[in-house]
């Protein structure tokens, strides 16, 4: 069976002219104001393609077991994972780790 999605739409969009659509459409960007796509972005949506909507706790308890062994480049890895997915998350498990170390 085939699901057909179809893009919600504006009575109002009918209203804006082809030319001022193209310019809208031209100046769509990422809302998260980080350029490009960098190799930590390519990590998270290959780690949320993996684990699906739990992939943000997966991402924090690597990190959490990185960081108890040890390895700082580890748990920095798993915590930008975690930062990319759910930032909140990340900024608690931070926060923990660092009164931790004081």
């Amino acid at each position: 069976m085939t699901i057909h999605i179809a893009a919600a739409c504006s009575p109002l969009a009918a209203l804006v002219s082809p030319a001022r659509r193209n310019r809208i459409v031209g100046r769509a960007a990422n809302d998260n104001g980080e350029p490009g796509h960098s190799a930590e972005l390519r990590a998270a949506l290959k780690h949320f393609a993996e684990h699906g909507l739990g992939a943000a706790t997966v991402a924090r308890q690597n990190a959490e077991q990185a960081f108890f062994r040890g390895d700082r480049p580890g748990y920095l890895h798993w915590l930008g994972i975690c930062r990319t997915l759910d930032r909140r998350m990340a900024t608690v498990l931070n926060r923990r780790v660092e009164a931790g170390n004081d």
